[in-house]
């Protein structure tokens, strides 16, 4: 029996003094019987979400398991206890057996135009094919699918989107019949009006977003995860690519240049916003908390970069954070992360399914 004395941060206002875990599952009544009792002490949050990284998944395509496990250890190991995994070309089901590992929500694999992508990740298809392999990933995953919206057009020197509006209405049609969500990568701006008025129900990274488009995003409720330690190393990817595509290269570097702007335009229009690293790809697992202070450094209050990690992304994810019943899925700090949020780079414990680690 696990019993968490402190502050247990369970919502945005709300504040607990302490919380028992039983059988592996938050209660908020003492138990009857408290014996054999660990108590550990802090600051508690639900487990941080990342709302974008790829497990079983790096620079070169799909891992074999033993690096898949390393990859959710090490989000373990940094309180990131739910996972969005968006996009990989793996079978990682067999996680869902492990209870020492981070629950984790499947996006399938990406889908991606004929040769607008990077190797060995995505099904590379053309539209005429899109709304099956949409059918086909929305069956695979865990209610959502991920496209690629956009990418480097080797014709045009310069990021372009990548599907025709009437080929995205219909397979984002087909995808929320089948009761999934659809989310896109998209780094420019030209494919954004298209697939938010085609339905979509978030952007990945969204540097894109300009005065013209954060409205439509506000109305539709679309959601952006902006990944900004990942387009931070945006001057590196356009300084290998300057010689070839000099046009991309420099988009790239506005696009870098103006990322906190956007951010908090996007923010003030409320547009809902949440922590995501894209770790997996070519970053490594176990950035979550260096995301949080990323979304306070562009702007957002700490209080809403927290929700953006936590119960906020819980509830747009449709899982529980620390109510009553829920799975006792928690971090704990030994200071308030609402004072610092650069707090929670430094967890205490780590508390999954009830089980203390650290």
């Amino acid at each position: 029996m696990l019993h968490v004395k402190g502050r247990i941060l369970t919502g945005p206002q709300g504040v607990r003094d302490e919380l028992w875990v039983l059988g592996g599952r938050v209660t908020y009544d003492r138990p009857a019987s408290a014996r054999d009792v660990r108590t550990v002490t802090g600051w508690a949050l639900p487990g941080l979400v990342d709302a974008h990284c790829h497990v079983g998944l790096d620079a070169h395509g799909g891992v074999p398991v033993e690096t898949a496990e390393k990859q959710a250890l090490t989000e373990r190991e940094v309180g990131a206890l739910l996972l969005r995994d968006a996009g990989s070309p793996s079978d990682t089901r067999w996680i869902d057996d492990r209870d020492d590992l981070p629950k984790i929500i499947r996006a399938g694999r990406h889908i991606a135009r004929t040769r607008r992508y990077i190797r060995n990740y995505a099904h590379e298809i053309e539209p005429p094919d899109l709304v099956a392999y949409v059918a086909g990933e929305a069956r695979r995953g865990d209610g959502w699918v991920k496209l690629v919206g956009d990418w480097i057009d080797r014709d045009a020197g310069d990021l372009t989107a990548c599907w025709p509006r009437d080929a995205v209405e219909a397979a984002i049609t087909e995808a929320h019949r089948l009761g999934a969500r659809v989310t896109a990568h998209c780094f420019a701006e030209d494919s954004l009006r298209d697939l938010v008025e085609a339905g979509i129900d978030c952007i990945e990274h969204a540097t894109g977003l300009t005065e013209d488009t954060i409205p439509l995003f506000a109305e539709c409720g679309v959601a952006i995860v902006p990944t900004l330690v990942n387009i931070a190393t945006f001057p590196e990817l356009a300084a290998g690519g300057e010689e070839r595509y000099p046009r991309w290269s420099a988009h790239m570097l506005r696009l870098h240049e103006r990322r906190y702007d956007t951010v908090r335009a996007a923010y003030d229009a409320g547009i809902p916003i949440f922590t995501g690293t894209d770790a997996g790809g070519g970053l490594a697992h176990g950035l979550v908390a260096g995301e949080v202070v990323e979304l306070v450094r562009a702007g957002l209050p700490p209080l809403d970069a927290l929700s953006a990690a936590t119960w906020g992304a819980r509830g747009w994810l449709g899982r529980p954070s620390l109510d009553e019943g829920a799975p006792a899925d928690l971090v704990v700090y030994d200071a308030d992360p609402r004072a610092d949020v650069g707090v929670l780079a430094h967890p205490r414990h780590v508390v999954l399914n009830g089980r203390v680690f650290g």
